[in-house]
């Protein structure tokens, strides 16, 4: 279920100074085509899931969905730009409450995570429900996560309050990807390109895994040392794979759904 959070400043301004127009509404484009590929491979969940960006060269100011649209419905231009005290600096709307006590509060705690993608995408979703590390290291999609995951062992209802986003937050620490526990998962990164190909391939090995566990036979684990031997062979190519990761799925956008980027 998603919840309003109650306006507390202004709606439709765009008075914040310092800005590259040029350079936000990059950011802009590429946070909307995120938003549709994930409509399209199922990542949603109704309208009560949502992705951040800090803005281009600014710490305190963010981009979010607005509370109300689905994952398909997003475009370039329905996004908002909030700052950490809830207010809506230029946009029509407002975020869901959980995704400005979530957000606003990771991305203040953590500004090194100037992406952040909270879901509760089915796969991913799903190791999060039962005991144990949610990822099993046993499939090669899964090693580029080897070492980057943390788990919120405290689900408490609905993020609320501000404390909710903290305590993720400071669980989280110098990982990149928090499962949390019967609830979901966030993906952070240093990019929207690069907390979009981790949120992809996530629930890819989340999936493979899930699978593999109905087989009823013991999981096949790979050695740590070969496990972090393949992390860091993945990590080397990391961010230039998810730019053309990102590219890749704007110009599959541009052709069947081109006005993501209006």
């Amino acid at each position: 279920m998603a919840h309003e959070l109650r306006p507390t400043g202004l709606t439709g301004s765009s008075d914040f100074g310092g800005i590259d127009r040029e350079t936000l509404w990059r950011a802009r484009v590429d946070l909307a085509a995120c938003f549709r590929m994930a409509a399209r491979y199922g990542l949603e969940e109704g309208i009560c899931n949502h992705f951040s960006a800090l803005v281009p060269e600014r710490d305190d100011l963010f981009l979010v969905n607005p509370y109300g649209l689905a994952f398909a419905e997003v475009t370039a231009s329905s996004l908002l730009v909030c700052d950490f005290d809830g207010h809506v600096l230029e946009g029509n709307g407002k975020p869901e409450a959980t995704a400005f006590h979530i957000h606003a509060r990771l991305h203040r705690s953590l500004p090194r995570a100037r992406a952040a993608f909270h879901t509760h995408m089915p796969n991913a979703t799903a190791l999060s429900m039962v005991e144990g590390e949610p990822l099993a290291w046993a499939g090669q999609t899964a090693l580029k996560f080897y070492g980057r995951t943390a788990v919120d062992e405290a689900y408490n209802g609905l993020a609320l309050d501000e404390a909710e986003g903290d305590r993720i937050a400071a669980t989280l620490g110098d990982a990149d990807i928090v499962f949390l526990r019967n609830h979901g998962v966030i993906v952070t990164g240093p990019t929207i390109a690069e907390a979009w190909d981790d949120l992809y391939y996530l629930e890819r090995a989340s999936e493979v895994q899930i699978r593999a566990m109905s087989a009823g036979r013991p999981l096949r684990r790979v050695d740590p040392a070969i496990a972090r031997h393949a992390a860091s062979q993945m990590r080397e190519g990391d961010a230039e794979s998810a730019r053309l990761h990102l590219e890749s799925i704007k110009r599959v956008l541009r052709r069947d759904e081109p006005e993501f980027a209006t």
